[in-house]
């Protein structure tokens, strides 16, 4: 899982063994931590919304999941705020 800040946004890349993990409701996580702090983004695919919490950010992808799985969709866009734009990635790595 790749993750960009952008300006008010959240930029969110999957590759397609990590899109078949939430599809399995299986949870995908990244972070980084230094002392005294850090920073986590968690999807979730059995919650709803984008709730934070100091460093850590939950984008719940609840019901958006056959969304993501169609391929003709680059990915889905949750309003947050922050707005979190989940993006397929599928590159030769995995195919």
């Amino acid at each position: 899982m790749k993750v960009r800040f952008v300006s008010r946004r959240i930029r969110v890349r999957l590759d397609d063994l990590e899109v078949s993990a939430l599809a399995r409701g299986e949870s995908q996580a990244v972070w980084v931590e230094w002392p005294g702090g850090g920073w986590r983004v968690t999807l979730d695919p059995g919650s709803k919304g984008v709730k934070g919490e100091g460093g850590a950010l939950t984008v719940g992808l609840d019901g958006r999941i056959p969304e993501l799985l169609t391929p003709e969709n680059e990915g889905v866009t949750l309003p947050g705020p922050p707005r979190v734009d989940v993006e397929k990635d599928y590159g030769p790595q995995h195919g």
